[in-house]
C-alpha cells in the first residue's frame, strides 16, 4: 500500500464542500468512512455519446429538502458499477470524476450519480476519497467552517430569496 503524499487533515462527520467542476459553490455533505465510494444527489439523468465519448448530463439540487437552485452539469463517465445502499439495495449507478474541495484542499473524487431526496444529505464523501490525506472526526461537525448565515438557511428551506 502506497503512502499518501498529503499531510492528514481533520475533519467533522459532517462538512460544506464546494464541486467546482458542477458549479455548485455549496453543498452539504456527509463524510462516511462506512462508504466506500462518494455519491451525489442527481435526478433526469441522460447518457448521450459524443466524439466517441460516453457523456451524462443530470440535474443538482444543491440545497436539502429543496429543488430550488437546480444545477444542470455534463461529466464523461468514469464507469458503471454496481453500488448496495445502506439499506442492503443494490443499483448499478453511473460514476464520474468530480473535483471536491473539502477544507480548503481539492481532491479529485469518484462520485456515483443517485436519487438522494430521501437521505439527510445530497452528497456523500466515502473513504476512497477521503483517503486522499482526511481524518474523520465523529464527535465534530464542521470543522472546516461553516457556509455563510444566508446559505445555511437557505439551505433549511428558509429565506429563499437571499443567498
Amino acid at each position: 500500500m502506497s503512502e499518501s503524499v498529503h499531510s492528514n487533515t481533520i475533519a467533522g462527520w459532517r462538512e460544506w464542500v464546494n464541486l467546482p467542476g458542477a458549479e455548485v459553490p455549496w453543498i452539504k455533505a456527509k463524510l462516511d468512512t462506512g462508504a466506500r465510494t462518494s455519491s451525489l444527489h442527481a435526478f433526469d439523468l441522460e447518457e448521450a455519446r459524443r466524439d466517441d465519448q460516453s457523456l451524462v448530463r443530470f440535474g443538482v439540487h444543491p440545497w436539502q429538502n429543496s429543488d430550488e437552485d437546480a444545477v444542470i452539469v455534463e461529466l464523461p463517465v468514469h464507469d458503471r458499477r454496481s453500488v448496495r445502499s445502506s439499506s442492503g439495495h443494490t443499483e448499478e449507478r453511473i460514476v464520474v470524476l468530480l473535483d471536491v474541495v473539502l477544507m480548503g484542499r481539492t481532491m479529485t473524487a469518484e462520485v456515483t450519480l443517485t436519487n438522494r431526496d430521501e437521505m439527510g444529505f445530497r452528497m456523500l464523501i466515502g473513504r476512497e476519497a477521503l483517503r486522499q490525506g482526511f481524518i474523520v472526526d465523529s464527535a465534530r461537525s464542521f470543522v472546516g467552517g461553516r457556509a455563510p448565515r444566508g446559505i445555511r438557511r437557505r439551505n433549511r428551506g428558509r429565506d429563499s430569496a437571499r443567498a
